[in-house]
């Protein structure tokens, strides 16, 4: 989803993505669980920023060749989730709480360029870190967009179930086995026929929240 060569700017910004992006994103995940009274993240030591306990092989190598990819999901116990009287907005919750990690980072990542403080380094190196942060600021966004989409096993899917009528909830649960199959199709066989779902969903928001970010 973001157009960058390999350059060491680029490969040094996906790091910092590696690194801080996919285990806070995982982390959050846990940890509203774990406030809404879910033990299953801290059993299984998903509430911690390590970032080894986090990263998925495959999904890591995949930041670094394509700025696009993903982490080891943290699981979650809905039912578990005893501050909310239902499962499903409990499940939306903390669903929504990975996305929102990536969305803070990004805010986080533009102040140097938002408060001018770039321009307190030399000019070679304000170039080189400029591009590392903005390509860290573009993949978190990028991450959070995917995520939201309302597809299984995406984020999205479960924010969705949460906050739509319990048929709707009822009819995205029943896809869940079918979740990796369907992100198989949506990500790979889709885009082989010219159907790039994920493309015309997801990159418009991508580009007018890196527009807010350093315009607004």
């Amino acid at each position: 989803m973001i157009p960058f060569g390999l350059g060491p700017d680029v490969l040094l910004g996906r790091v910092l993505v590696i690194l801080l992006g996919i285990p806070l994103h995982e982390w959050a995940h846990g940890w509203a669980a774990h406030l809404l009274g879910d033990e299953t993240p801290e059993m299984q030591g998903r509430l911690s920023l390590n970032p080894f306990i986090h990263l998925d092989p495959v999904g890591t190598l995949a930041i670094l060749l394509t700025g696009f990819g993903w982490g080891r999901p943290a699981r979650v116990n809905p039912y578990r989730m005893t501050s909310v009287r239902n499962p499903r907005v409990g499940m939306a919750i903390t669903a929504v709480a990975g996305p929102l990690s990536n969305i803070i980072q990004a805010i986080i990542l533009v102040l140097p360029f938002r408060l001018g403080l770039l321009d307190l380094l030399a000019p070679t190196q304000a170039e080189r870190v400029a591009n590392l942060l903005f390509v860290a600021i573009a993949v978190n966004i990028g991450l959070a967009v995917f995520n939201l989409l309302p597809i299984p096993p995406l984020d999205g899917s479960r924010i969705l179930a949460g906050v739509a009528p319990p048929s709707v909830g009822d009819a995205i649960e029943s896809l869940e086995p079918y979740a990796g199959m369907i992100l198989i199709l949506v990500l790979f066989v889709l885009p082989m026929v010219g159907l790039d779902v994920v493309g015309t969903l997801a990159l418009p928001f991508q580009r007018f929240m890196m527009r807010a970010l350093f315009t607004w």
